[in-house]
């Protein structure tokens, strides 16, 4: 299939991806706009792997204050050089973690920074409510370990949904842009302060 050059332009909006990638991506998915999207999110997240080791020196200290002046955000997004932490791109991804944060409030940034002792009371609390149910034990442990995954979900930042997307999240949305941007972006620290707390 000819892939013609609206096809192309109509990927690149979707994805921000670079006009031959997205040539490429529908070539190799004879012109299926949804594959095509999905074949370079798959390159993305290998291009945003190979990245990963590299250290974040650089970046923003991004703040948001929600319009009633009662919650705020402050972020530490990282990146690897200060020409990167100053363009529109950069900035609005910090700009949809802030408003992540604040709509949100995740405790931690990734479940590795969740401390053991709060998972294992976790799993005991499972544990404890599932026993009267009469369930087999190993379907116990497997339900156990799907609400330990949606406590992530729940509390982590990179784990949740984008609040504004279609049930993307918030590590793929970084993703995503460490693939467009070509630098390693991290999420460093945040507070969340609220009036309420």
């Amino acid at each position: 299939m000819a892939v013609s050059t609206e096809m192309i332009k109509e990927l690149r909006t979707a994805t921000g991806a670079g006009m031959l990638d997205c040539k490429k991506a529908l070539e190799e998915t004879n012109g299926d706009l949804d594959k095509a999207i999905e074949l370079l999110r798959k390159k993305g997240a290998a291009k945003a792997a190979k990245k990963a080791h590299r250290e974040t020196k650089e970046g923003i200290v991004y703040s948001y204050i929600h319009h009633n002046e009662k919650m705020g955000v402050l972020l530490f997004l990282g990146c690897e050089t200060d020409f990167v932490a100053k363009t529109d791109d950069f900035h609005e991804l910090a700009h949809k973690v802030a408003l992540q944060i604040a709509s949100m409030n995740p405790k931690w940034i990734s479940r590795e920074d969740v401390p053991e002792e709060i998972i294992n009371k976790e799993k005991e609390i499972y544990a404890e409510e599932l026993k009267s149910s009469g369930k087999p034990e190993h379907i116990i442990e497997k339900i156990a370990e799907n609400k330990v995954n949606k406590f992530y979900e729940e509390n982590c930042l990179l784990e949740q949904n984008y609040v504004f997307g279609d049930g993307e999240k918030i590590g793929e949305l970084i993703t995503a842009a460490i693939a467009k941007i070509g630098e390693n972006i991290k999420v460093e620290k945040f507070s969340r302060f609220s009036v309420e707390d």
